[in-house]
C-alpha cells in the first residue's frame, strides 16, 4: 500500500551505508518511522526529506509493517535555523517535545500544525517567544493546559511573588497553593503566549524552565534539548 501525507522530520539517523531512519510527525497517523533508501549518496534527490524540520508531502510505501518514503515534494526546509545556533536549538526543543508527546499510531494533525508554527516562527527570528508559545500549546494539546488567568481561590490577577501548581498547572497568588514559586515575569509571559502576544525575553526564559519542568513531571520523560536550549540562552542574557 502507498499513501501520501504532510509530515515534519522530528528525527533522522543513519542507517547502513547510505540510508537513514527517519521519524515523522503526520496529522492523520502521528509518528510514522520509515526507511528512506539511498539519500546518503551524493546527489541522491530525495536528501533533503533525510534532514530534520523537514516539511513536505510524503510518499510512504507500507509493506509487511514497514515504511519506506519513495518520494517527498517540499513545503519548507526552514533553512534558515542553521543560520542562527540559538533558532536551531529552540527548534530542536519543538521537535523533541513532539517526539515525546505521541506514541506511533496516535493521531497528531493539531500537534503538527502548532510545530510548523513555531519553526516558522523561529526561522523568523521571533526566538524564545515561540518557544514558550508551543510548549503551552502542546502541553494543552496533549491534556495538561497551563493556565495564566486570576488565581482560582480570591479571583484576582496574581501578582509580585506567587506560585504555579504543578498538579493543576495554574498560577495562584503566593499564599493559596504549596505550588513551585514562580516570578511575576514568568507568569507574565506565559499569560502573554496564551494571548497570542510576546512577553519579556527574561521572562520568557523563566518560562521555558517552568514550563520544561511541568511537561517533565507530566510525561515523565525530560526533553533534553530544552536544558541544551537554556544553557546556551544563559551567557546571552
Amino acid at each position: 500500500m502507498e499513501y501520501k501525507t504532510d509530515a515534519l522530520v522530528l528525527r533522522s539517523a543513519d542507517y547502513r551505508e547510505n540510508d537513514r531512519i527517519v521519524t515523522l510527525l503526520t496529522a492523520e497517523r502521528g509518528k510514522v518511522s520509515a526507511a528512506m533508501k539511498g539519500v546518503k549518496k551524493a546527489g541522491a534527490k530525495l536528501n533533503f526529506a533525510s534532514q530534520p524540520f523537514c516539511f513536505a508531502e510524503y510518499v510512504i510505501a507500507e509493506k509487511g509493517g514497514r515504511n519506506t518514503v519513495t518520494g517527498a515534494s517540499l513545503h519548507d526546509g526552514f533553512f534558515a535555523l542553521r543560520e542562527d545556533i540559538a533558532a536551531l536549538y529552540g527548534a530542536a526543543c519543538v521537535t523533541q517535545a513532539c517526539d515525546l508527546l505521541l506514541y506511533e499510531g496516535m493521531t497528531g494533525g493539531d500537534l503538527l500544525v502548532s510545530a510548523v508554527r513555531a519553526l516558522g516562527r523561529l526561522s523568523a527570528g521571533e526566538g524564545t517567544g515561540a518557544v514558550v508559545a508551543f510548549l503551552s500549546e502542546a502541553l494543552s494539546i496533549a491534556g495538561y493546559p497551563v493556565g495564566a488567568d486570576v488565581c482560582p481561590v480570591c479571583g484576582k490577577l496574581p501578582a509580585g511573588r506567587m506560585r504555579f501548581d504543578m498538579e493543576r498547572g495554574i498560577f495562584t497568588c503566593n499564599d493559596h497553593s504549596d505550588g513551585v514559586p514562580a516570578s511575576e515575569s514568568t507568569y507574565r509571559s506565559v499569560r502573554a503566549a496564551l494571548l497570542g502576544e510576546e512577553g519579556t525575553e527574561e521572562g520568557n526564559i523563566r518560562a521555558i524552565r517552568l514550563l520544561g519542568a511541568y511537561f517533565a513531571l507530566k510525561t515523565d520523560s525530560e526533553p533534553k534539548a530544552l536544558g541544551e536550549y537554556l544553557r546556551l540562552l544563559a551567557p546571552m542574557h
